[in-house]
């Protein structure tokens, strides 16, 4: 590997981020870009509406720094109402630049040098390198995709084997690093498996650190649970979630992370030197998303399980062998049958020129050990206006 000047040995490996590259691409070529996963619609307006009318007034300035009192006190009657969890907002919330600050403090805060942190592969591509700045090692356990036919959709999830998950705990293991709904794969942890972790963790006296900023991005009758909700695991656990997917404001970065009072303070502590505070105005537009009716929880989720379909639908006319998610923005193809070496970067970088289109190579979402396992996989997004998706399903059918 080529060493990238002055930067530390920790992120050596960690360039320009392949969402970066994908989006210039995109823009350079005039592409549908299906490849980061950002909505091209407004949210709410009774959220929008908030924000606006906060600029210009006090909350341009900074807000508290554990979060404005009212959003910390409706994300406490969020995780009560959906989750049946328990948070005193003064103590056990706090909130942060985006779920990604959340992890990534919690990381820095809780991880000595050399600590383990278990997780599944493929990964949010931050996953990495917030370990990585924390001194950390990654132990990573493979989730692995159900096999499907070219110009087929499977709706079966990925799996993992509890040996491969039992093997990836040592005795220098700190932090099992849970994501769920998964991104990239769209998978939602069924309760056995939620079981399972719970039992690993336990034994194991792990702490656990749980993103689930999908969580109401859920299709066809999944249902998402935290696994801080199972017996004993509320004092070991920190979870995180965010605004910006569920009310379409990725860009606001509002995120948060609820837990015990002693690790929330030791993430809180790793925090106020990062950001400190950000996005005052949006924080009480949050609150009053988090606050809408059940109505708009399980719309968002019917609007998005119907797009999904449509792009589904479209790749798989493209005889792409189609992996169709359980939840999140994101649904997997094998390359295979379009790019016969199976290279995903290489099928990601020609598909602007063969069919007008931006995708992500899922390879990026594993560790470097473990890339032959994600080399033929790669990723649409599909959080997209109906017209977009149906123009990109055309194109990819006409893919030359």
């Amino acid at each position: 590997m080529t060493r990238t000047p002055h930067l530390t040995s920790r992120l050596q490996g960690f360039g320009t981020t392949v969402f970066a590259e994908m989006s210039a691409l995109a823009v350079a070529t005039g592409s549908i870009n299906l490849g980061q996963g950002f909505p091209d619609t407004p949210g709410p307006a009774e959220v929008l509406d908030v924000a606006r009318a906060a600029i210009g007034t006090p909350h341009d300035q900074y807000p508290p720094g554990p979060g404005l009192p009212e959003l910390r006190t409706a994300i406490a009657e969020h995780q009560l109402r959906f989750r049946g969890l328990s948070y005193d907002p003064d103590g056990e919330v706090l909130v942060t630049a985006g779920a990604t600050e959340a992890l990534t403090a919690a990381l820095l805060a809780l991880l000595e040098p050399g600590d383990e942190v278990v997780l599944f592969e493929p990964m949010y591509d931050s996953y990495a390198a917030a370990v990585a700045m924390a001194g950390g090692v990654l132990r990573p356990v493979p989730l692995r995709p159900p096999a499907v036919e070219p110009g087929s959709v499977s709706t079966d999830a990925w799996t993992f084997t509890e040996a491969e998950l039992r093997a990836a705990v040592t005795p220098r293991t700190r932090l099992l690093l849970l994501n769920t709904p998964h991104n990239p794969t769209g998978k939602v942890f069924t309760a056995a498996e939620l079981a399972l972790l719970a039992e690993v963790a336990t034994t194991a006296d792990l702490l656990v650190l749980t993103d689930e900023v999908y969580e109401h991005l859920v299709f066809d009758g999944a249902a998402h649970t935290s696994i801080a909700t199972l017996p004993g695991m509320a004092e070991r656990t920190l979870v995180v979630s965010s605004g910006g997917k569920t009310f379409s404001t990725t860009g606001w970065k509002i995120g948060w992370v609820c837990g015990p009072a002693p690790l929330v303070a030791a993430v809180r502590t790793a925090k106020q030197f990062l950001t400190y505070v950000n996005g005052g105005p949006f924080q009480p537009a949050i609150a009053a998303g988090l606050r809408l009716p059940d109505a708009y929880f399980t719309g968002v989720a019917a609007d998005l399980q119907r797009r999904r379909d449509l792009l589904v639908a479209g790749l798989a006319a493209a005889g792409l062998p189609v992996v169709s998610p359980q939840a999140t923005y994101f649904a997997t193809i094998d390359v295979r049958p379009r790019q016969p070496d199976g290279d995903g970067i290489a099928f990601c970088r020609s598909l602007p020129a063969r069919a007008g289109v931006v995708a992500v190579p899922s390879v990026v979402f594993y560790d470097a050990a473990d890339a032959h396992l994600g080399r033929h996989l790669v990723r649409f997004a599909f959080c997209k206006r109906d017209e977009v998706l149906e123009d990109a399903a055309r194109r990819l059918g006409e893919m030359q």
